[in-house]
């Protein structure tokens, strides 16, 4: 009996190490490692019924057919202890997945799902966890595995095509208030612009046109204005001018009115090349801003150095028109001067002919011929006094002769009364000549000293001067002795010029120096100001948006501009210097608003908060993402950044229990 229940026994045996083989075998199975997917939908689970795998797989293929957006599905038992979302991006690194492949991976036994990939960019943070949140999970928790699939690759490609639920009416809303808003902007920022603008330009009038640094400094909207206003002006004055001088030419002669029409001509010419620069900036072909400032600050310097030279004509202009008014009573001080000087001339003759026998040839060269000249001038003015009586005796409208007669005889009369006063007070001016000969040496060699450390801001006027002065004295020291009072004289006209172009130079060098002094005051408030911004929004680059960037930015390409031009063209350098330092501010205060706006927006701060606001993790709110984590879905946390562009920020790995 025993014998015959042996062979049972072995087959009971036999049965139960089979079965618990199978149990262990299918134990293993179930562990599914991160693997290389070979197709779009992968059921190692045994998840899908009937035609369930092929209706998901239409699906899938609708989305990429429509959207060209990738999405895998893979179901397994479970995880092999990972973590959902570990195992979903192993599993996408090891099917080489690119920036258009997202993966849903369901362990169907541990109830756990990861859903990884990138997102696509028309899809929001806030989009995919409404997606996995509102349509993926239920379906999990049902135990509907295709529906969850079906519901990720529906709700993909509803969030891509922007059927987000929001009703024809709300965006007809939101539409009508962007466009009010822009509308109103709009109009506010054109009042203020055109408000600056007329600022800029009433301070540009006051601006002398032949100071062309000055005028380099303006805004170029200003100088573009300016310079048609004073085009205009100067193109008026011309032309009343123009009809006035033939008016005058008519009446008083080419001769009398020649410095005039000298001057008008000039005006004329410097006019048309005005007019040439406008064409030039008015026509097709286009010039650089720099290109633009120089071009206009030619034409209002041009205009103005016109218009200046015009002004300067206009009271000798005046003077002789009116001259006829009193025509009669002139000639009659003429001749009463010329008979004063007539008496004169027999003394001085007298005083000459005594400083002759006194003094060496060489001393009296200066005056040696003033009497014979002074007989000639006293002539002539006879002859301009008889011409001027015969010219005024005509009818009115022909007497314009009376006019160069009249001027020419008082010029005359001048010089005969200089040239006997100079013979009068020779043998004086010769003892202080000799005397002060060298004080005015000692005097040129300090200036010239003084004009040497001025060379930079002299110009063409200082080194006129400095030569003609460096002559003077060379010939002071070697004929002092033998003609006193020649080169006393020459050693003081010399140094006068001197004086004036030293005193011109001094003042431009003062306005350098205050023009470079307000240049490194700007310069370095603008470094502190971007400074100080650009530390804030280092350290708080989660809370900042894109306007205080901008500004920064901005400000630093300002400054940048500034220090280039610094040494060489401070004028141009400073208003650069002045728009970074205002930039600058402008992004500090920008961004701590956006951080206080930032700071109120968190309802429930956190040991997490800081190191969001301070970019250590990164936080999706500033690109109109919601609040909710980066990743690990509904329960993760933040990321932290890493190496890589903004493109980064698209990668998605969320997941979790259900």
């Amino acid at each position: 009996m025993r014998q015959s229940n042996r062979p049972l026994t072995l087959i009971v045996t036999g049965i139960l190490l089979a079965l618990a083989g199978l149990g262990l075998g299918a134990g293993v199975a179930g562990a599914e490692q991160p693997q290389r997917l070979p197709t779009y939908v992968t059921d190692q689970a045994g998840a899908l019924r009937g035609g369930q795998a092929a209706e998901l797989q239409a699906a899938i293929d609708a989305l990429y057919a429509k959207d060209h957006e990738r999405l895998w599905v893979v179901y397994v038992r479970d995880f092999s202890g990972m973590d959902a979302q570990a195992w979903g991006e192993q599993t996408a690194r090891l099917s080489n997945f690119g920036d258009r492949d997202v993966l849903l991976s369901v362990a169907t036994e541990d109830r756990a799902y990861a859903f990884t990939g990138t997102t696509p960019e028309s899809v929001s943070d806030k989009e995919v966890d409404r997606l996995l949140v509102d349509k993926v999970e239920p379906e999990l928790r049902a135990g509907d595995w295709a529906g969850a699939g079906l519901a990720a690759a529906d709700g993909l490609s509803a969030a891509m095509n922007g059927s987000g639920g929001v009703s024809f009416l709300t965006l007809t809303v939101i539409a009508l208030v962007v466009i009010l808003a822009v509308v109103g902007l709009w109009l506010w920022s054109r009042g203020r612009h055109a408000r600056r603008a007329e600022a800029e330009l009433e301070a540009a009038r006051k601006v002398d046109p032949t100071d062309t640094a000055a005028l380099a400094a303006l805004p170029l909207g200003s100088l573009d204005t300016r310079s048609k206003e004073v085009l205009v002006d100067a193109d008026n004055a011309i032309r009343t001018s123009i009809e006035e001088l033939r008016l005058a030419t008519d009446e008083f002669g080419a001769s009398a009115t020649s410095p005039f029409t000298s001057a008008l001509e000039a005006a004329k010419t410097a006019l048309a090349k005005a007019f040439s620069i406008r064409q030039q900036l008015d026509d097709d072909i286009p010039e650089t801003p720099d290109e633009q400032r120089r071009m206009l600050v030619d034409l209002i310097s041009t205009c103005g150095r016109a218009d200046r030279e015009l002004d300067a004509k206009v009271a000798e202009f005046d003077a002789m028109r009116n001259l006829l008014i009193n025509a009669g009573q002139r000639l009659d001080a003429l001749t009463q001067a010329v008979v004063e000087l007539t008496t004169r001339v027999p003394n001085s003759d007298a005083t000459l002919a005594g400083l002759v026998a006194a003094q060496p040839a060489s001393v009296l060269a200066p005056v040696r011929d003033n009497i014979g000249m002074a007989r000639e001038r006293i002539a002539f003015a006879e002859r301009g006094i008889a011409d001027g009586r015969a010219a005024i005796a005509k009818p009115v409208g022909q007497q314009g002769a009376a006019v160069a007669a009249i001027r020419g005889a008082e010029s005359a009369v001048d010089a005969a009364r200089k040239l006997l006063d100079a013979v009068d007070t020779a043998a004086t001016d010769i003892d202080q000549a000799r005397a002060g000969l060298p004080g005015i040496i000692a005097e040129l060699d300090r200036d010239l000293a003084t004009a040497a450390t001025l060379t930079t801001h002299g110009g063409p006027e200082l080194a006129t001067a400095t030569a003609a002065a460096r002559t003077a004295r060379d010939q002071a020291n070697a004929s002092g002795a033998t003609n006193p009072l020649g080169a006393f004289q020459q050693a003081v006209a010399a140094d006068t010029d001197l004086d004036k172009a030293i005193a011109t130079a001094t003042d431009r060098k003062l306005a350098d120096d205050e023009l470079r002094r307000r240049l490194d005051q700007a310069l370095t408030a603008a470094q502190s100001q971007i400074n100080a911004a650009s530390d804030f929004i280092s350290t708080r680059r989660g809370g900042v948006d894109a306007e205080p960037r901008t500004r920064l930015a901005e400000a630093q390409r300002n400054l940048d501009q500034a220090t280039q031009l610094a040494n060489s063209e401070p004028a141009q350098a400073l208003p650069y210097a002045q728009r970074a330092a205002e930039l600058g501010t402008r992004a500090l205060h920008t961004a701590q608003a956006a951080v206080q706006q930032w700071q109120a927006a968190q309802s429930t701060p956190n040991s997490q908060t800081g190191a969001i606001l301070g970019g250590i993790l990164i936080d999706g709110m500033l690109r109109g993402m919601s609040g909710t984590h980066r990743s690990g879905g509904s329960g993760g946390g933040y990321a932290p950044g890493s190496f890589g562009g903004s493109n980064g920020s698209r990668r998605i790995s969320r997941g979790g229990r259900f």
